[in-house]
């Protein structure tokens, strides 16, 4: 989870909206393009509206920006891009409130840890993964068993099965 520092400047533009961040600075936000989490984060109740905002254009990297708090943001990347063999167990229910059925793909983010300073102790949340109706733009962090997964797997190792 990073934090980006702030002003809570919103104004409304021809449907669209600024949110203003010292980590971007100035967001344009197309509301047709916000996501809104079913459930808040674990942490963060005031938070149900994102945007994902690519890092760079040559970088897997993705910024989950919360639009309720311009100080929140999480590094994300797409899970197959990171570990194709992940598979999130998303529930009937969970599909219900993201309204979509059990045929249709989700995209699958996983939320990263970058220690300031040591990008190479960088982790993945492979507990808790962030499934998305990209068509109907709801999002929500599903719980996954934590016999199999953890909340803090090293993206950096040599042990990684292929």
């Amino acid at each position: 989870m990073m934090h980006a520092m702030a002003t809570t400047t919103c104004s409304k533009d021809q449907g669209d909206f600024t949110v203003s961040t010292s980590r971007f600075g100035e967001l344009s936000v197309n509301p047709e393009k916000v996501l809104t989490m079913t459930s808040a984060f674990l942490g963060f109740p005031d938070s149900k509206r994102f945007m994902i905002k690519p890092h760079g254009e040559e970088s897997p990297f993705l910024w989950l920006q919360s639009l309720d708090d311009p100080k929140l943001a999480f590094v994300a990347i797409q899970a197959p891009l990171l570990i194709p063999q992940y598979k999130a167990e998303i529930s009937t229910l969970t599909r219900q409130e993201l309204q979509t059925s059990p045929e249709e793909p989700l995209e699958i983010l996983l939320i990263l840890t970058i220690p300031k300073e040591n990008p190479e102790g960088m982790t993945a949340n492979l507990l808790g993964p962030v499934a998305i109706n990209t068509e109907k733009r709801l999002a929500k962090q599903v719980l996954q068993d934590p016999t199999r997964y953890d909340a803090c797997w090293p993206v950096f190792t040599m042990d990684h099965e292929e």
